[in-house]
């Protein structure tokens, strides 16, 4: 036991709310939490990091960690903090994505530890699969009241909210699942604390009031709670103009994950650099110290954008996703425009004015090429005045010759070429 758990967090920002005797129940030793995530999608995103940030820290502390992987729950959807029913998935699609879930995990937690805090993944589907409605109401639903369920928060909020389909009783009971589940890991594996996010606290104690009245008020059972994280202007942390920004590189490029980092406010990465890298206090002050010297470095957010990438994807994409920074910000070869895949590419130039051009254009001059077939220049002669001052560039290559052919063996991924007028203007042409 190395580092208090609860005082890692507070001075990280990640502590929300916290039961009583939560701090003097993890002096004793070792202990063992869990946290939930419904697989309803086949990765997990940012919005998730903070959670799985706390296993990681809490593991490192000594404690044992599990991951709850809602098979089962995922069935149903949780209210909290949502205005609508969430659709429900086939068991197919919940098993494909828990598979997926479980890899992205391992970058973080350790579940081949030698010592008893090894990391472990449990699935609620495992124990709910065979557990009948009778079952369940005898065993669990007698021992919570509706008054106390009706009480919760996230329950009010859709009952009073502006939701047209109200709350359904599937969703109603959620609560009840999830506090099955913290009985179940309590009774089989010894957990006594459970690990959320703040608008998970209404479940959670469920969770804890179910384990006292079923096992007797002596029984320890506790919960603890990150904040939600916000942008510093209040929105929502982790959604972009396309969307999510997710863990798995097919959903979210390297290049794209890292530039989400960079380009982050310097407020945001103050806060940032403590919740999602395991850089300690005195490694951050300094990099605050250094950052507040001279903010247009960007000393915070380049390492926080290094820090991340390395920990979800690896030291290799992350050097992919400097490169690729490079092509469009600083010098690059046209070697390193080729070494970029295809989704890379797009995601680097997004923004940048493209032109469509036919296969059977191909072998034309370059100035015919850029001037007719996609007009890159307005005429030939500003491109033969540009081409004449060295203003121009085909594939980060200066073109010296403006009656040059442009083949098939110029297209990058065989379909692109990227045309550059000066140090800032930049073309996408696309091969059909």
């Amino acid at each position: 036991m190395t580092k208090n758990f609860v005082e890692e967090l507070r001075w990280r920002g990640m502590l929300a709310q916290i039961m009583p005797g939560t701090e003097e129940f993890l002096m004793k030793g070792m202990a063992t939490a869990y946290l939930g995530t419904d697989p309803t999608a086949d990765s997990l995103h940012i919005g998730h990091l903070c959670g799985i940030m706390m296993l990681r820290h809490l593991q490192r502390c000594g404690h044992k960690p599990i991951i709850l992987v809602g098979g089962a729950t995922g069935m149903i959807g949780d209210p909290s903090g949502k205005s609508q029913e969430r659709n429900l998935l086939d068991s197919d699609t919940l098993y494909h994505n828990q598979e997926c879930i479980k890899k992205q995990v391992a970058k973080f937690l350790d579940f081949e530890a030698e010592g008893p805090n090894k990391a472990e993944l449990v699935n609620n589907y495992d124990w709910m699969k065979d557990f009948t409605f009778l079952d369940f109401a005898r065993e669990v639903g007698k021992h919570i009241t509706v008054n106390y369920m009706m009480a919760k928060e996230s329950v009010q909020q859709r009952l009073n909210g502006t939701a047209r389909d109200g709350l359904s009783f599937t969703e109603f009971t959620y609560q009840l699942l999830q506090g099955y589940d913290f009985l179940h890991l309590y009774q089989t594996m010894g957990c006594q604390w459970q690990l959320g996010g703040n608008d998970q606290w209404g479940n959670m104690t469920t969770g804890t009031e179910l384990i006292r009245r079923k096992l007797g008020q002596d029984a320890e059972a506790y919960a603890l709670t990150c904040p939600l994280i916000t942008k510093a202007d209040g929105k929502k942390f982790g959604k972009t103009e396309s969307g999510n920004v997710w863990l798995d590189r097919n959903r979210t490029t390297p290049y794209a994950f890292y530039q989400f980092w960079l380009n982050v406010s310097d407020d945001d990465a103050e806060r940032y650099i403590k919740i999602f890298t395991s850089l300690d206090r005195e490694t951050i002050d300094a990099l605050v110290e250094e950052h507040r010297q001279d903010p247009g470095r960007r000393t915070l957010q380049r390492r926080l954008a290094e820090e991340v990438t390395v920990m979800v994807h690896s030291r290799e994409d992350l050097e992919m996703a400097i490169e690729a920074s490079n092509i469009l910000f600083g010098k690059a070869t046209k070697e390193a425009l080729q070494r970029l895949d295809e989704q890379t590419l797009l995601d680097v130039f997004e923004g940048v004015q493209q032109f469509e051009i036919g296969r059977d254009q191909l072998g034309l001059p370059a100035v015919e090429l850029l001037t007719a077939a996609a007009p890159v220049f307005s005429s030939k002669g500003e491109m033969r005045k540009m081409v004449q001052g060295g203003g121009f560039s085909l594939n980060k290559e200066k073109l010296t010759d403006q009656n040059r052919p442009i083949t098939a063996e110029d297209l990058i991924d065989g379909k692109y070429l990227l045309a550059q007028k000066g140090k800032k203007n930049y073309y996408l042409l696309i091969v059909k």
